[in-house]
């Protein structure tokens, strides 16, 4: 099986996984105890701490642990809308954010806060100039993904949170798909929350990080938690922070290197699918806008669920979107953004490279698929 589903998950890291296994089984004590063994693992966890912020341009002191995005997106946002820095009830999401983002928002919108949803260009981006036309005096918190994980899409952060600095709005963000993909350090510390993932950057599933800026007088959601500052209770999963903290410093430092890479792989597989490009619609913005190794696509006529299990029975581990919601019958958030009607937008699939992808593996995804694609094509004819 050839692995098309990075921007789903990831594989450990050699080099994580061994510091997982030294950190688990020699600084295994709480971080919390008083005794030299909890010592030796708030060390531990607290250089990793230092190690991250630094890797994103952050105060440490804002750079808190949890589980993983979604944890870190439903904590962030609790934290903002605790403190705000105007009175009001009105907060702006984007309609392709994760599922974890909407499930919190729907959760506030129940309890009596109003939401405007902002849909995506053509092109798969956030209009600037509506997001500024949509906000009201009563708006306290925007919400805007920086990567689509569905299509790849980078969204103009820096403009965001600049507006939202200007109106008094806090600015939160998921960087889960942008973490190890870009360079960060220049514009993660403008908004006031963004979280990030250990899974998607080769590192541990089941951990994660969320910063919160220190001006920030937030109050925690879960009463009487004692770790991290009470943003979170339970005990701190110190082992996974430091593989995390590993892979991420593997990833950053090759984050040219492995775009360059992932550009020729985009055109590679582009170039491959050109016999059947009259059915294929790819999702996409210019270069600048435009994580390479995402490819969200549709293929006119076809079934996104059906091509993947087609490809999963010819070897290749595509998907339909967002991993997190696999199995329900709503399209893809994406495209719903997009305005795609629901047929067309249940047509899509995502293709995601990795590290261990290559030119090779790309060429006969692209052939496996223009074959699947004439064949149904010439049976549904006849």
């Amino acid at each position: 099986m050839i692995y098309f589903d990075f921007a789903a998950t990831t594989p450990l890291d050699s080099d994580a996984a061994n510091v997982y296994v030294k950190a688990a089984t020699e600084y295994f004590g709480n971080s919390s105890s008083l005794h030299d063994i909890g010592g030796q693992s708030l060390a531990l966890l607290e250089n990793c701490r230092a190690e991250l912020a630094g890797l994103l341009g952050i105060d440490k002191k804002g750079l808190f642990f949890t589980s993983g995005g979604s944890e870190g997106n439903f904590l962030a946002i609790e934290a903002l809308l605790s403190a705000p820095k105007r009175k009001g009830n009105h907060i702006l999401m984007g309609m392709a954010e994760h599922s974890s983002v909407h499930g919190s928002i729907n959760r506030l919108e129940n309890a009596g806060y109003c939401v405007t949803r902002v849909p995506f260009n053509s092109s798969g981006v956030i209009d600037y100039e509506n997001l500024v036309n949509l906000i009201t005096p009563e708006t306290i918190l925007v919400s805007i993904q920086h990567v689509n994980s569905e299509i790849g899409t980078i969204q103009p952060i820096e403009k965001i949170a600049g507006i939202c600095k200007a109106n008094h709005i806090h600015f939160h963000s998921d960087f889960v798909q942008s973490f190890g993909k870009i360079d960060l350090t220049n514009i993660a510390h403008l908004a006031s929350s963004f979280s990030f993932s250990g899974h998607k950057i080769y590192g541990p599933k089941g951990i994660g990080g969320l910063f919160i800026d220190p001006d920030i007088s937030w109050s925690p959601f879960f009463p009487g938690g004692t770790h991290e500052k009470g943003l979170r209770p339970g005990t701190i999963n110190v082992p996974a922070i430091a593989a995390m903290t590993v892979a991420a410093q593997k990833i950053c430092k090759q984050i040219n290197e492995e775009k360059n890479k992932y550009l020729l792989l985009r055109k590679a597989f582009i170039e491959a699918i050109a016999p059947i490009k009259e059915w294929v619609h790819i999702f996409q913005a210019g270069e600048s806008s435009q994580l390479p190794h995402i490819i969200g696509m549709r293929i006119e006529g076809i079934e996104g669920q059906w091509m993947m299990l087609e490809c999963n029975r010819l070897g290749f581990a595509i998907s339909t979107g967002s991993a997190c919601q696999v199995g329900m019958q709503t399209p893809s958030k994406a495209m719903q953004a997009m305005g795609l009607d629901i047929y067309a937008a249940k047509e899509f699939i995502r293709i995601s490279f990795g590290r261990s992808t290559t030119m090779d593996d790309v060429l006969k995804l692209g052939q496996n698929i223009v074959s699947v694609v004439k064949e149904f094509k010439t049976t549904s004819v006849i």
